[in-house]
């Protein structure tokens, strides 16, 4: 069973939770930009979160099932769908053979995930189906392709309450190895400072502008490269903080202020363009109980999936149902 790509937007790739342990050979994680996505999807479809899903940046497309399909719409809300009858989104549904999915432009945030009943079933490398595009593994998704999935049993037409996260707000942060480096009048604004995503971002990271001057930490141009991972706060040499995302480099020389909690990256990842963040600081062992208490709820979100209620206006074959099984005659 597959899906036929009819039509794609321009940055859609394959993304599951990435591969790790490569660091040292210039090989960040990827894996996709909201990682609470994977596992609403999986939530949705009944299987495990660390199956590859389609990652669409901004704009989805059009897709065609060969069969009988299970998918699942998740991340940022997307116009969506099949055979030109609208579908929700933070749903599982059900393609028949021949049916078209078209997904259209994102309404709010920035990514919104595909997920295939057993998952897009790609080629791996190193552990991996994440493509990361800029080390060059893998590729985006073009017209002409093929999603497979791997092997699937289960319904579809369900529904998740999802966490709004897709119109900026507040990241929690971690003081990083040279937050030290930086005063503590240039702390205080920092926190203080209200920031926009700005023009330049991609799965590598975002640009943040602000109002009034930028953050400089002392003597910041005698730093020497050393590792970094997502959700560090580089400070330019413009004084502009950039937020690293999945894509990441592996090292670098510029000063980093704080560091994203994992658990609110997919808030920094889904913030829209012009989109306002603010920081605060948290000590590390709130951090610890933070992270704790996401992955523990992570694992709940199974137990907070529904019925999907349908509008019998958006019921092309409404007749077709079985609508009267079980009445009980009022005289008998």
């Amino acid at each position: 069973m597959s899906l036929i790509v009819h039509r794609i937007g321009p940055a859609c790739t394959i993304q599951d939770q990435g591969r790790e342990g490569y660091l040292d050979q210039g090989l960040s994680r990827s894996g996709a930009a909201d990682l609470r996505a994977l596992y609403e999807g999986a939530a949705l479809l009944r299987q495990k979160p660390d199956l590859a899903a389609l990652e669409m940046a901004g704009m989805g497309g059009e897709f065609e099932a060969t069969a009988p399909l299970r998918i699942a719409l998740t991340g940022a809300p997307m116009q969506a769908s099949i055979d030109g009858s609208p579908v929700a989104w933070n749903a599982s549904h059900a393609l028949a053979k021949g049916q078209r999915l078209s997904i259209g432009a994102v309404l709010r945030g920035g990514y919104g995930y595909l997920h295939l009943g057993g998952g897009i079933a790609s080629e791996p490398f190193l552990g991996s189906r994440s493509a990361h595009l800029a080390a060059r593994v893998g590729r985006a998704v073009a017209v002409g392709d093929t999603l497979e999935n791997g092997p699937d049993k289960g319904e579809a037409g369900m529904k998740i309450a999802a966490e709004d996260r897709f119109g900026g707000g507040a990241l929690r942060v971690v003081a990083s190895f040279q937050t030290a480096l930086f005063d503590g009048e240039t702390l205080a604004r920092f926190e203080a400072t209200e920031f926009r995503r700005g023009p330049r971002a991609n799965r590598m990271g975002m640009q943040l502008d602000s109002d009034g001057p930028g953050f400089a930490a002392k003597g910041q141009l005698n730093i020497l490269s050393e590792v970094i991972s997502p959700g560090d706060i580089q400070m330019t040499g413009t004084g502009n903080p950039f937020i690293l995302l999945p894509e990441c480099q592996t090292t670098g020389g510029y000063p980093r202020i704080a560091t994203v909690l994992p658990c609110d990256l997919p808030r920094a990842a889904q913030t829209p363009p012009g989109g306002a963040v603010r920081f605060h600081f948290v000590s590390l062992e709130e951090a610890v109980a933070v992270h704790a208490a996401w992955l523990k709820d992570l694992a709940r979100l199974s137990s907070r999936v529904e019925p999907l209620v349908r509008d019998p206006h958006d019921i092309p074959d409404l007749l077709s149902y079985q609508l009267i099984s079980g009445v009980v005659s009022a005289t008998d």
